[in-house]
């Protein structure tokens, strides 16, 4: 009986928490901004937006029969791409519309609420597909930009549906958001701080790490090995960007770096059509083509003040 009752108690409790969670987080204000979309502001984000954060690369449609799955012309930032069970995700995520078409009723502290902390319009959580705890720490005159570039974008009509994770993650997602914390972006002349702050921009600890029940490991931060399953059964599998010389990219010059990114700018490189078999990449190559010379260099210098950790990666795997 007194077990029963302390049972029924706990339930009670636990009840009571999951309530509290889902009806009152996150719990971040909107503050006061205004955006003054300056040429300035619109050319620095759409620089940020389709070669440094790629935002146009999960907003838009990429055609996944061809190498590195570049965009379909004419889908810039519509949405609806979808991350699910298949590919490995919690649950059903879907890219939202961030032309003026969907974004016409936000204003601009929800749009910078959404980017820096994750917390949509109506309050509700987004998943850290778009990798939102790092943005919340970028500066803040450069999210301004990228909200004065995608309020500029052609005004695409569609809607994609609402995502729907799968318990307990729709538990889960209400602990995620907090408040940005933006810091000034490092001067030019700071390689390695600079550096930093593109990686930091980029999203490349995302992917080049291992993770673990959906959270990537700190403590093997950039040494790969993380795996995205892919629609025909197939790992990818991320490569190690430490500068571990066996392993790594440490052998790599800094014009072998610059090269390998260059080498897939859109001006002068076609994505292949793939047949079974091929190797695919989900790493949008011809997007970070487009990314200056100097912030190349940046992040090389950054990754290679890395310490080299030995990990060798084998590309695709099968899943199972």
């Amino acid at each position: 009986m007194i077990l029963g009752g302390a049972f029924a108690t706990l339930i009670v409790i636990v009840l009571c928490v999951i309530f509290y969670i889902l009806w009152f987080l996150p719990n971040i204000p909107v503050s006061e901004i205004k955006v003054d979309s300056t040429q300035a502001r619109i050319e620095r984000g759409k620089y940020l937006a389709n070669h440094v954060m790629v935002c146009m690369d999960c907003h838009s449609t990429r055609d996944w029969t061809k190498f590195s799955g570049p965009l379909v012309p004419g889908t810039e930032g519509k949405g609806g791409e979808e991350f699910d069970q298949k590919l490995g995700f919690p649950g059903s995520f879907l890219s939202p519309n961030i032309t003026p078409f969907n974004l016409k009723a936000w204003t601009d502290a929800e749009i910078y609420r959404a980017i820096t902390s994750g917390v949509s319009k109506d309050g509700h959580p987004l998943f850290p597909i778009m990798p939102y705890p790092s943005y919340g720490t970028l500066d803040t005159e450069d999210i301004y930009s990228v909200i004065a570039y995608i309020r500029s974008i052609p005004s695409i009509e569609n809607t994609p549906s609402r995502s729907n994770p799968t318990f307990p993650m729709n538990v889960i997602l209400h602990l995620i958001p907090k408040k940005a914390d933006p810091q000034v972006k490092p001067p030019l002349s700071d390689t390695v701080k600079y550096g930093e702050y593109l990686v930091r921009a980029s999203g490349c600890v995302e992917c080049h790490t291992p993770a673990e029940h959906g959270q990537i490991v700190q403590a093997l931060a950039f040494t790969g090995g993380r795996e995205f399953q892919m629609p025909d059964g197939s790992l990818l599998v991320s490569s190690n960007i430490t500068p571990n010389e066996e392993t790594g990219i440490g052998k790599w010059t800094t014009e072998a770096f610059i090269f390998r990114f260059k080498s897939y700018d859109q001006a002068t490189f076609k994505p292949p059509v793939l047949h079974p078999g091929d190797l695919q990449s989900i790493m949008p190559w011809t997007m970070y083509a487009g990314m200056d010379t100097t912030d190349l260099t940046a992040i090389y210098r950054y990754l290679f003040s890395l310490k080299p950790v030995k990990n060798k990666i084998n590309k695709t795997k099968q899943a199972g």
